[in-house]
């Protein structure tokens, strides 16, 4: 998917709202562990009660790693089962060498053909550029998160500079905003303006908001540019609404209620 057909969604939908299917076998509903495949019956309900308010979906792939043949059986079956105009993103997080990242971007973008994929750029280039030779697929590289240990090397200092600060400049030099995105947590709130300002027209990632308790008005009035600009991720607030039986009419609930939101912060910037 290209960016302009992202921000089409984006209008169409009235929703920068990107749904984390970080399925786990211990939360699910107890009544879909007789199915022949929980985790893809559990996806699929939320995939068919969220869809409308989404656009994008985004599976944690240690999920389905954690299960084996039958997990990368069933994110495949629910790659397959999200509609295609919806961008859908590999949360992998991976970063290696190069012909390893060759390897990973082919397994994601030929093999699996996610729109995207979470990238470390720890190693440096010549283990994010791989990613970066797919027609119009995206890598999405980690910058500033939201977990407590960010601060051990992502707020280290150099030559005046933040590490996550140098990490986005830097890479702006590998790819363009048409392939490229960053993820920042929305536990970043505080920083979103400064980051946007580093990276202005670039999508963002974001996740933490709901569950990990980000803030989606100072994100999205800190972070939006003029076309959106932001993919804001929620996992269990959204997934996880309901153990029982009306687990995806109240997935869908919470989803409305996010895009409604999104809605109005998109009427005061575009």
């Amino acid at each position: 998917m290209n960016r302009s057909q992202l921000f089409e969604q984006i209008r169409k939908k009235k929703s920068y709202l990107c749904v984390g299917l970080d399925t786990d076998l211990q939360k699910i509903p107890k009544h879909l562990l007789s199915a022949a495949d929980p985790v893809f019956e559990f996806n699929k309900q939320i995939i068919d009660a969220t869809h409308e308010y989404t656009v994008a979906y985004k599976p944690n792939i240690a999920f389905y790693e954690a299960l084996g043949p039958k997990g990368w059986e069933s994110l495949q079956k629910t790659l397959d089962y999200i509609p295609k105009d919806i961008f859908t993103i590999a949360d992998a997080k991976r970063g290696d060498i190069g012909n390893t990242s060759s390897l990973y971007a082919r397994a994601f973008f030929e093999q699996m053909n996610f729109d995207s994929v979470t990238v470390a750029p720890y190693m440096g280039e010549d283990s994010v550029k791989p990613f970066l030779e797919f027609k119009n697929k995206w890598v999405i590289l980690l910058a500033h998160t939201s977990n407590p240990g960010s601060s051990d090397f992502q707020l280290l200092e150099s030559n005046g500079r933040k590490l996550y600060e140098t990490v986005i400049l830097k890479s702006q030099q590998w790819g363009t905003p048409d392939q490229l995105m960053y993820v920042v947590g929305a536990t970043q709130a505080d920083k979103m303006q400064s980051i946007r300002a580093l990276a202005p027209e670039h999508f963002f990632l974001v996740p933490g908001i709901g569950a990990q308790g980000g803030d989606l008005e100072m994100v999205s009035k800190a972070g939006m540019n003029n076309q959106c600009g932001l993919l804001v991720n929620s996992a269990r607030a959204i997934i996880y609404a309901s153990a029982d039986k009306d687990f995806g009419k109240r997935a869908g609930e919470e989803a409305k209620k996010v895009q409604e939101s999104m809605e109005v912060y998109l009427q005061a910037k575009l």
